[in-house]
This record gives structure tokens, sequence and C-alpha cells, in this order.
């Protein structure tokens, strides 16, 4: 199948309407372009209560945090693959959290990589600690992070300073062991996070580290939405100020839906056709696997 360039898409997008504005009527499909899966007349519900809202963030972290897994997992051209290692990070004092302890944790375990001459690789979620928010009522937090480090190296205790290097925790404790499932260990406590909906405020849910370009590219097309991924592939498109644009022709892309405000609640509404997915994934639209084709 011959996979068309970035700028025949947006010729195609721009032909099926999806640069229409909110005030605007469906213009009709023209002859030739690609069936239509959604009806421009479709529409959903959108809750914007908060439990809501906390599930979509969850959702939209399970996507990051798997994904990360895959591509902190392939190995570098000509070495093994890394081992995961996984780390626990408590509080000695449960009220003791800020926003800002764990960027200082891994910053100092990236200081420690790059001094040893190791790639920096990591994904870590936070989790509100399920037994003691039942018990009182308060939404203690503690991590869970995943590194991969060359299979000769150990990890060090994050909460234990050794010569001139300075414990990567303070805060409190940390528990570190092989990770036999690797980010199947952060996706077990992920399936209980959705239960919990309030979060503190200034609380990042996720973090990843040490991703190259090509693994960056391709986590950023995962995250766009779908209507956007259907048409283009890993690359074409960018984030700027809110907007999607094309990257190679600075064209800013409107959503094919209508969003109106209700009070507690957004309705969704088509207003445009949806066209068939062209690839398979963001695996076979990557640039240097079209090149090679």
């Amino acid at each position: 199948m011959k996979i068309p360039s970035s700028s025949q898409r947006t010729e195609a997008v721009a032909s099926q309407g999806w640069a229409l504005r909110s005030g605007d009527a469906p213009a009709a499909q023209p002859t030739g372009l690609v069936s239509s899966k959604t009806s421009p007349t479709s529409e959903f519900l959108v809750n914007l209560d908060q439990r809501s809202c906390a599930e979509r963030r969850v959702k939209r972290l399970k996507r990051s945090v798997w994904a990360s897994g895959g591509l902190h997992s392939l190995p570098c051209p000509g070495h093994r693959p890394g081992v995961p290692w996984f780390v626990t990070l408590t509080y000695e004092n449960p009220d003791g959290w800020h926003a800002d302890h764990i960027s200082a944790a891994t910053e100092r375990f990236r200081r420690w990589c790059r001094r040893h001459g190791h790639p920096c690789r990591y994904t870590w979620v936070g989790e509100i600690q399920p037994g003691r928010a039942i018990r009182t009522g308060k939404e203690v937090v503690h991590y869970h992070l995943l590194a991969w480090l060359p299979r000769d190296v150990v990890m060090p205790k994050w909460d234990v300073a050794r010569g001139r290097r300075l414990a990567f925790w303070p805060q409190g404790m940390s528990n570190t062991q092989r990770a036999k499932a690797g980010v199947g260990y952060l996706m077990k406590y992920l399936s209980k996070l959705g239960e919990f909906s309030r979060f503190p405020k200034g609380l990042r849910l996720y973090g990843i580290g040490g991703l190259n370009a090509a693994a960056r590219g391709i986590r950023t097309w995962l995250n766009l939405p779908e209507w956007a991924k259907r048409t283009f592939g890993v690359g074409d498109l960018v984030r700027k100020s809110g907007r999607i644009v094309v990257r190679a022709t600075g064209e800013i892309l409107n959503s094919p839906y209508l969003v109106l405000l209700l009070p507690g609640a957004l309705i969704v509404r088509a207003i445009a056709p949806i066209p068939d997915s062209f690839h398979s994934g963001p695996y076979s639209t990557y640039p240097l696997m079209l090149d090679a084709q």
C-alpha cells in the first residue's frame, strides 16, 4: 500500500471539512474520499465531575506509562537490553509531601548515571496509599519508579548516602529490587489509581525520562486525538500553544468536533467525517521505517 505524504494527507483533511469553524454547516463529503465511520450528527456526553476527570487523567497516564515501558526496553544499537529495577519511595512524615521532591530525586539519579556513564532511563508514577486514605481520609503520596540499567550495574539504595554521593531520596525510605515483570509492576499500581479521585494540588501522576528523539516522537503520536492519528503518522504533527500543527506546512488542524458547554458536562458533536486509518499503529508510520521501504 502506498502511504500518502504529509502534504497529501493535509489536503485530504482540508477537503473533508475538518477546518470548519463551530458556526459553519458541515460540508458534503467530496466524491472519491475515504468513507466516514462517524456520522456528522453523532454526539456524546463528557462529564466534568471530579471523579470522571480523574479517571480520564488516569487513562492518559496508563497509555503513556505502558508506551514508555516498551520504548525504554528497546536495546541501544550494539548493546543488550537493560535490566529494569523497581524502586518504591515513601515518606517518613506522612504530611511531608511536596511537589518537587520526586523531580529532585530523579535529577540526583540522572547525575549519578551521567557520572558513571550509564544511560538514564526511567518511568515513575505517584500513588495515593489506599489503606491510609480509607482510614484517615488523607491523600498520602508515595512513588513507584522503574529504571533500566546495564546488566552488570546494581541500583543504589535511594535513601542511603555513600561517600560523596547524597541520598537520592532524603525524605524517607526506599525499597529496591530487580523487576521481573518490567512495566507490569507499574501497571499493577495504576490499576488501583482510578479508585481515588482526590489528588493533592500540584501532584504530577507520572514522569518519564531518557527517551531518545525517536521514542519521544512515538509517545507524542500516541497522545494525539484519534481523529489526528487516523490521517497523520509519527513526526507529522506538533503541538503549539494548544493547537495541532502540520510540521511540514505549518497548517493548523481544527478538530472535526464541535464542543458545547453545559453545567457540569460537555456535549461533543461530530461536524465532519472521520476517515478510516491509513496505517496500523505508530511503528508502521515511523519515518525511518518508511524510508527503508
